[in-house]
Order: structure tokens, then sequence, then C-alpha cells
């Protein structure tokens, strides 16, 4: 028998969590199917923080964190789950993107402030500074875990269906809707829905329609990793260090995280892969050059303390996101290594684009 259903969200991860809790809250039935278990490690989505960065020029960007921190604050009081834990971030490594950075907060509306390599190394001690060094104290991480059982309990909270260990195997855009066909647990099942929104992260390629105009999206394995912090107190600010591509493999993030020390990862350099056939273990030379940052720029760490992560990053040539629409499928693609953040506003504009004709993402995320 064929269920029919207004909104079916492909993926719960993060962003299909979001979206699927937006929808419910305006009022709408919807379904969320996701292929994996609750709390699967084969995405993007897993581990207990995300960067809360806030260090963006890009007036596209900072308009989706103003949202996506209206979003967790609204979340947060929903659920009684507190999600942002804002100890501060500090961006350096390049004066001319700390002052872009720096000018554009300011313009609009945000805190931040520029302190010499020196100053910085006297408030946060296991840290090493060259140039200037911008600090964003509205800035910090995201409780990535905790945020997941807070979408996924908003959202069955205004009624949603959350449904894990459903796999679509086949979508086709049909006149009369979305025909999709579910394998749960060997056993079929055929959807149709009116609009579906797809949010499947790496494999959102072999969800959609061979003739949907979907740009690259490039699949990479990467592998920061957890250090030991040396002393028993440290202060810990989250972190963007922008490096010289002649010495260093690419620029460099972090955070800290209780309980499993200070994330360090160098951004997007994991060797592409079939998310399907991941090795989940670090490239041995990306790890000893990440443990060699460690030593140069954190005389707080234990360098050889590294307990490495697995996680895919799928991203777009441009880095930019993917939200936009074609017939009846809404996409949200490409948000890997920077997408977490945003998790309630890309939920929010997905909701729009799937309710209204007319809804627009800003430009750079549109679909050519």
């Amino acid at each position: 028998m064929t269920e029919h259903v207004p909104y079916v969200v492909v993926g719960a991860g993060a962003m299909g969590l979001a979206t699927t809790w937006q929808l419910a809250r305006r009022g709408h039935r919807v379904v969320a199917l996701e292929r994996f278990e609750r709390g699967h490690t084969r995405g993007a989505s897993h581990g207990a923080t995300r960067n809360f960065n806030n260090a963006y020029a890009a007036a596209h960007y900072l308009d989706l964190l103003a949202l996506a921190r209206i979003g967790w604050d609204e979340l947060s009081r929903s659920t009684g789950e507190p999600l942002l834990r804002l100890h501060g971030l500090l961006t350096h490594g390049d004066d001319a993107v700390v002052a872009d950075v720096h000018d554009a907060l300011l313009a609009g509306g945000e805190r931040a402030e520029v302190l010499t390599a020196h100053e910085a190394a006297r408030r946060w001690g296991g840290m090493r500074f060259a140039g200037d060094v911008l600090f964003t104290p509205d800035a910090g991480v995201v409780r990535a875990s905790a945020a997941l059982k807070a979408l996924e309990r908003g959202a069955r909270g205004h009624g949603a269906d959350v449904r894990f260990g459903h796999r679509v195997v086949s979508l086709d855009e049909r006149d009369d809707g979305v025909a999709l066909t579910v394998d749960a647990g060997g056993e079929r099942r055929d959807i149709v829905a009116a609009t579906v929104v797809v949010t499947s992260g790496a494999w959102s390629r072999g969800i959609l329609p061979p003739s949907f105009p979907l740009p690259r999206l490039t699949v990479t394995e990467e592998s920061p990793a957890h250090f030991a912090p040396i002393a028993a107190d440290p202060v810990w600010p989250s972190f963007n260090h922008l490096l010289p591509p002649e010495r260093y493999p690419a620029n460099v993030y972090g955070m800290p995280t209780p309980g499993e020390g200070v994330k360090v990862g160098f951004h997007l350099v994991g060797p592409v892969v079939d998310p399907d056939a991941r090795t989940f273990r670090p490239v041995p030379a990306r790890a000893a050059q990440l443990r060699d940052y460690v030593a140069e720029w954190f005389p707080g760490l234990d360098p050889d303390s590294a307990e490495p992560i697995s996680c895919t990053y799928t991203s777009t040539d441009s880095q930019d996101f993917i939200l936009d629409r074609r017939g009846r499928i809404v996409v949200g693609a490409g948000f890997s290594g920077h997408g977490f953040k945003f998790t309630p506003a890309i939920g929010s504009v997905l909701a729009d684009l799937a309710t209204d004709d007319s809804a627009r993402a800003a430009p750079p995320f549109r679909l050519a």
C-alpha cells in the first residue's frame, strides 16, 4: 500500500532534522527518512562539538549566522537543552583577513577586537601566535550530539515522524508528486510526497534523479584529532589559524571538547572516498603533519597524545552551500567543513523553499 504525505525529508542528520523540525513547528505533516541508525558515525553530524565560528566577512554567511543564532536559542528554550557554549573564538595568521572580518563583524553589530600576538599569548597561554589576532567573544562551540537529540525531540514534539533504518532506494518526480521506494529492514515501502527535501550529504547524488542539476560534490575523509592539554585547568577558546600554503597543507581549525581534549584539524585535506568504503583511519603523512603543527603552535598540548577522529566532508568546488529547489525537489548539500553552526538557519531556509514556490536562498547558494 502506498503512503501519501505532504513532505518527506531524506536524510536525518543535522540538516535533515533541522528541516523536519522547522516544517513540523509550522504545522506541516512531515516524515524524515534516515538510512542508518540514530547516532551513527558514517556521515558528518556525529561527535560532541562543532565550531560556532562567526569569523566571516561575506554578508550572506553573516545573515545566515544571525538566523542560526536565533534558531539555536529557540531550540534551546523549547527543549531545555543548552546547545551553545560561547567561550570565544580566535582567528589569526593573515592580518588582511583578520582586518576584513573585524570590519565586517563591527558593521553588522557584532562584538570583535583585534589583539597583538603578545596580548593573545598572555590570555591564552596554551597557544602561540604571530601577527594580529581577532577575538570574537560571542563564538565558541555547538554541542553537536546534544543538538541532534534536541532537533529530533523538537521535531517529534510537533508531530514529525522520524524513521531510522529507512533507506531510499529510488526517487522519481511525477505529475502527482515524488514517488519514493524505501527499504526498511528488507521490507519495501512506497511513499508519494507532494514535496521532498534531500539532505543526504555524501549520498545526495545517488538519491537524486540523474537529470537533477546538482553540481559536483566531492566527498573526502577528514581526520582531525583530540590532543590532551598539559596543564590541569587550561583556558581554551575555539580557533582558526590561517596558514601559508608553502609550509602547511591547509588552514587549521579547532575547539575545546570537555572530556576529550582540544580538537585540532587541517581543513579539507583528506583523500576522496566512497562514503560506503571508508577506512576510518587517518592518512599517516597527514597525521604526522598535524602532530608537528601542534608541537610548533600549541605549547599547552601534548603533541603525542592524538586521538584521531574520522568524518566525511561533502563539498562543492566553491565550498558554498547548495540551498535550492527544482520542481518538487528541494536540495540542501555541500555543508561540510563549515556548515554545522548554521544548522537551524539552513533548516529554516529549506523549509521556506519546500513550502513557498517564490522563496529563494541567497544567490551564492542557488543552483546554476
